[in-house]
């Protein structure tokens, strides 16, 4: 360790402060770790907490109530026209955070973590600068530290800087409603503010390069969720990108190439890019610390402890790579300190579920059908439509289905797909399933509750088992 003169000395310094960066300090004070935690925000809980998962749930909780409200004219109840006040909207958003980030901040103190706010790069293997809001600097001098320092939205070069072009945080904060808004990117961010703003009143136009929205989801569930959608957005252009995007007194005039592109430029009130998120690697002074970082920004990870190039530095969450999501950093952080404090501890997860909280929800864990086909597995499937479920039925949403993949040599189940409402409360059971090594017998002999969505899982199974009474059952196993 350098003689580097240093303004606080700690055990174990976490950069980032996010929901894996939070984990991985608050483990590491628990196991007796004098821990200092860096972040950049004024509050804890980094974009997920801040302009991230948390926000985004929220309003997608206030967007479907009202799509509620409207729909249960079909079965007989009818509400007037929702009258929106954007700001006290937007302030209850903020209180939901708000509460988040001061829980945070009572767990920190009740842990002694100290949280040095700033900006902080590497200065060499054992020191990190700190510079505060207020151009302050503070040196820590570190004995083990977790990378934690996240992802950032990213931008197209071409697209003019224009308060009228957002990103997901900008569409977050909620300032007003556009007549027209453009979502660039058919992923899961860019459809969930969809969702919002739909249910707000804009009229919505999504491009996307890719021949199918939600890439990585397997196509079977994407399609009821892409019926809905189609009848509620103005456009769903697939195999379609934006070539030219120039700023005009009447909104934005954006031009298009592709398969299902318009032949004139149309013009937007609102652009939202939404095309994917690059990780931060590159702005940590990572090279100083003797930390290996690749040509994309991602920092690289060694080992399934979190090691990095540099033994006593571990690395987790987006700034490692795919998936992003906050629930695998959260697992990599807890594994990384207690890696770092001298536990046998590895990130070791046979799956990670991924949900599109949209309306209906999306879900998904494993592997999808066509990728198992693609290995050459021999693989069957079992699905459940909704259509058949009385819980669903009572819900007056029945559009959604249960698909489970099972390895046709072991029975064992190796990926699922859920759409429908609260699909992502749904797929765990799966995850949980995958991780035990359950077979579709284990699934569906386990007694689930009637009528509920869950039961939908282990119907899924003896679809594929043959065992099923509920439908016709699509072919005889046993």
């Amino acid at each position: 360790m350098s003689n580097m003169k240093a303004d606080i000395s700690c055990q174990m310094l976490v950069l980032g402060a996010g929901p894996g960066g939070y984990t991985a300090a608050f483990r590491a004070a628990d196991l007796g770790m004098q821990t200092v935690l860096v972040e950049r925000w004024s509050t804890l809980g980094g974009v997920c907490l801040n302009v991230g998962c948390i926000p985004s749930k929220a309003l997608l909780h206030a967007a479907k109530v009202m799509d509620e409200a409207h729909e249960a004219a079909e079965f007989g109840i009818e509400f007037a026209k929702p009258a929106i006040n954007i700001d006290k909207l937007r302030s209850w958003k903020d209180q939901v955070v708000g509460r988040l980030t001061g829980g945070l901040s009572g767990l920190a103190k009740g842990r002694k973590v100290q949280v040095v706010s700033g900006v902080g790069t590497f200065l060499d293997p054992n020191h990190v600068e700190v510079i505060g809001n207020d151009g302050k600097k503070t040196v820590v001098r570190f004995e083990k530290a977790v990378i934690a320092a996240g992802s950032e939205a990213v931008k197209l070069p071409f697209i003019p800087d224009d308060p009228r072009v957002i990103d997901s945080t900008g569409a977050l904060a909620l300032e007003s409603v556009p007549e027209h808004m453009l979502v660039i990117g058919g992923g899961i961010i860019g459809l969930e503010m969809a969702t919002v703003y739909a249910s707000l009143g804009s009229k919505i136009t999504v491009v996307e390069m890719l021949p199918n929205i939600i890439a990585g989801a397997d196509k079977d569930v994407v399609k009821p969720y892409f019926n809905r959608i189609k009848k509620r957005y103005e456009n769903i252009w697939l195999e379609t990108r934006v070539t030219a995007v120039e700023a005009t007194p009447a909104g934005m005039k954006v031009s298009f190439e592709g398969k299902n592109a318009p032949a004139e430029p149309q013009v937007y009130d609102r652009i939202l890019v939404a095309v994917g998120r690059t990780p931060n690697g590159k702005r940590i002074g990572a090279e100083k610390a003797g930390v290996a970082v690749d040509e994309r920004g991602f920092v690289q990870v060694v080992d399934t402890q979190m090691r990095t190039t540099q033994p006593h530095i571990f690395a987790i969450g987006d700034i490692i790579g795919q998936p992003m999501l906050a629930h695998k950093a959260v697992h990599e952080g807890k594994t990384a300190a207690e890696a770092a404090s001298g536990m046998a501890s590895h990130f070791d997860a046979r799956v990670i579920p991924s949900v599109a909280y949209t309306d209906p929800e999306i879900a998904w864990v494993g592997v999808t059908e066509e990728e198992a086909k693609a290995k050459g597995m021999k693989v069957g499937k079992g699905v459940f439509p909704w259509a058949a479920s009385g819980r669903a039925l009572s819900l007056g949403r029945d559009e959604g289905m249960t698909k489970l993949i099972f390895d046709e040599e072991t029975d064992r189940v190796i990926g699922a797909g859920i759409v429908g409402t609260n699909a992502g409360d749904l797929i765990a059971e799966v995850a949980l399933a995958i991780e035990m090594g359950a077979n579709a017998a284990d699934i569906g002999l386990t007694v689930h509750p009637h009528p509920t969505l869950s039961e939908t899982v282990a119907m899924a199974a003896e679809m594929f088992e043959g065992s099923i009474t509920d439908l016709i059952p699509p072919k005889k196993k046993h």
